[in-house]
């Protein structure tokens, strides 16, 4: 297995959310939860990060290698999982595993229903790792923990109500209110992408049409791009020559480094991303009402040429707008470790456990050896 370890310099010494913005629930677990170095595992279509998580958030080591390709069986990505634990833990006192999946997890965080760039069909990885490593395990969506991060650690410090929304090949989202992650009653809650928005519109993945990410995600922007660049427009004429007339190899990140540089077509493509996105954003707060939407994921990267036109376009299409307080929308501040490091800080909930059966196999232990210390002075004093 071929991976990469990279000594990061901490993220930045972050407190937790001061105490009025946790529910009754979270103060006696998550606050009380011991502040003991945890790993973090995010697992993507492309790629599987792994590090080391302190209580404050800082990455104390972190560990990257390619996802086994998505024909291969469960155990595949399983073995990758468990080979960079056990490298980590060869170097760091590990107290539990968190591990973000893209997918669908249960309510009871164990199985993974449905992971769209994985062979995992209600697959129970929990129990499945927990049996491996010699730690408790905890599973969730690649998406909760994100929002857990930048609530705990990033944009979202303070919030009471928050709503994190990535913008990725798709949409991803997750909801947080009081200090916990609704996962809803089946565990599969924030699944925004697959909201319709255009009837009748492109066709998604999902099986459904018009569905929001088909309008406001890194495959929407890509997909307009090369179908200007294919119609050979006048406009497209910056990027065809940037990819020198490979149409295939225009990317995200090409598109908004081109945005940066000054391509109108990009900027306008952006623009137009931007505004589904604001539509999206008007539609959840309707239903919701945060006071925050947190904006993640590799398109965020766009910054203000993304989330400017998200923020007009809300405003716009907001219900009540101008009678009612409008929700802040920022973008994300932990970048691509905000999910290996939420997961982390969620697993330090079950950490308690591997503590006190430490604490307990430790205690047996030191009796066992005052009890064989006192058969063997009896003995001695006998003989």
């Amino acid at each position: 297995m071929s991976t990469y370890r990279d000594f990061t310099a901490p993220i930045g010494s972050r407190r937790a959310p001061v105490l009025r913005t946790v529910g009754p629930r979270e103060r006696r677990s998550h606050l009380t939860a011991p502040r003991v170095p945890t790993v973090g595992i995010d697992i993507g279509g492309t790629k599987v990060m792994a590090g080391v998580v302190d209580a404050d958030g800082n990455i104390l080591e972190r560990l990257r290698t390619e996802t086994p390709d998505k024909s291969k069986s469960p155990k595949v990505v399983e073995d990758t999982i468990v080979e960079l634990v056990l490298d980590l833990s060869d170097r760091h006192d590990v107290h539990a595993v968190g591990i973000g999946a893209a997918g669908w997890v249960d309510a009871e965080r164990n199985r993974v229903l449905f992971a769209p760039h994985l062979s995992w069909r209600n697959e129970p990885l929990r129990d499945r790792l927990a049996g491996r490593l010699a730690v408790p395990v905890l599973v969730d969506n690649d998406a909760n923990s994100a929002a857990w991060a930048e609530w705990r650690f990033g944009a979202g410090r303070g919030e009471d109500h928050l709503v994190m929304i990535t913008l990725g090949t798709g949409i991803g989202g997750a909801i947080l209110e009081d200090g916990q992650v609704k996962r809803g009653k089946y565990g599969v809650a924030g699944e925004f992408g697959h909201m319709q928005v255009v009837p009748g519109g492109h066709r998604c993945p999902c099986g459904n049409r018009g569905c929001w990410e088909q309008y406001s995600s890194g495959n929407a922007l890509v997909r307009e791009a090369r179908e200007l660049a294919a119609a050979d427009s006048p406009v497209a004429y910056g990027i065809i020559e940037h990819v020198n007339g490979n149409i295939g190899d225009i990317t995200g990140p090409m598109i908004t480094e081109l945005a940066r540089d000054g391509d109108a077509m990009c900027i306008e493509l952006l623009q137009d991303i931007g505004q589904w996105l604001g539509v999206g954003i008007a539609n959840l707060a309707a239903a919701l009402d945060p006071s925050c939407f947190v904006i993640g994921g590799g398109v965020s990267a766009a910054d203000d040429l993304l989330i400017g036109p998200a923020r007009d376009a809300f405003k716009r299409h907001l219900t009540g707008r101008g009678y009612r307080p409008e929700a802040r929308i920022t973008r994300a501040q932990l970048g691509p470790e905000a999910g290996m490091v939420g997961a982390a800080d969620l697993a330090r909930l079950v950490a308690r456990r591997f503590r006190r059966a430490n604490r307990r196999r430790v205690e047996r232990y030191e009796r066992y050896a005052r009890f064989a210390e006192s058969r063997r002075s009896s003995s001695q004093g006998s003989a």
